[in-house]
């Protein structure tokens, strides 16, 4: 079919074991999912959960090994790091998915970071205005290699951690998660019908915090492949 423009690429990302890559579509992010993050933000206890989007271009993937850079974005002079599991839907999809069935779509998993421009969105937040501008933004989501549930199975626990320039900033376990994995996709697909290719970022335990041009952030998340990013 002839199309007025060029056809963007499609975004997609390495896969552990495959020569194929895994194509993404949509971007939902979980907010506010650990407690002790909840509570460094101004919050405090479990609520129901709240979900923002990212855009696909929003990825900066990065393969087995591999350091990726992202550019220190415009507009900001507060870029946080939020480390975080992400989850890759396959499967059939669709809404009003069970918790008891939602393993059944989940293909595979990835760690990621979930960057945010906190000026911008503290000030979204004070005049009640949408988040894009703090979350969204170019380059906004290095996420590593997505391990197929096959090989890894269902991830319940396992630690999650982040260092900057080799200290750690950030340290918990995915089983501390208010909302698993089943129940996240309970809830967005009671809002959205989930599609082979969407991404799940789970959210962020507590220790996020300012990086600068120059860092060097690496990222783990239970045996799932590192994710190294430099800060241009």
């Amino acid at each position: 079919m002839p199309y007025v423009i060029a056809p963007p690429a499609i975004v997609s990302l390495p896969v552990v074991g495959c020569a194929d890559r895994f194509p993404v579509r949509r971007i939902y992010c979980v907010g506010r999912n650990y407690v002790e993050h909840a509570q460094e933000m101004g919050f405090s206890g479990r609520e129901a959960p709240f979900f923002f989007m990212k855009p696909a271009d929003a990825v900066v993937p990065c393969a087995l090994g591999e350091t990726v850079e992202m550019a220190y974005p415009p507009a900001t002079t507060n870029l946080h790091h939020e480390v975080e599991l992400v989850v890759a839907i396959a499967g059939p999809g669709g809404r009003d998915i069970a918790p008891e069935r939602a393993h059944e779509h989940v293909f595979g998993y990835a760690v990621g970071l979930d960057m945010t421009r906190r000026d911008r969105q503290g000030e979204a937040k004070k005049q009640g205005r949408p988040w894009e501008i703090g979350k969204a933004f170019d380059g906004s989501a290095p996420i590593g290699a997505i391990v197929p549930a096959a090989q890894c199975g269902e991830l319940l626990d396992g630690p999650i951690e982040l260092r900057v320039n080799d200290r750690v900033v950030q340290s918990s376990d995915i089983a501390k998660m208010i909302w698993g994995v089943r129940d996240i996709i309970a809830h967005l697909s009671a809002a959205w019908a989930l599609s082979p290719g969407d991404l799940i970022m789970t959210g962020t335990p507590e220790g996020v915090g300012a990086v600068a041009a120059g860092d060097v952030l690496l990222a783990r998340c239970a045996m799932l492949p590192e994710l190294t990013v430099r800060v241009r």
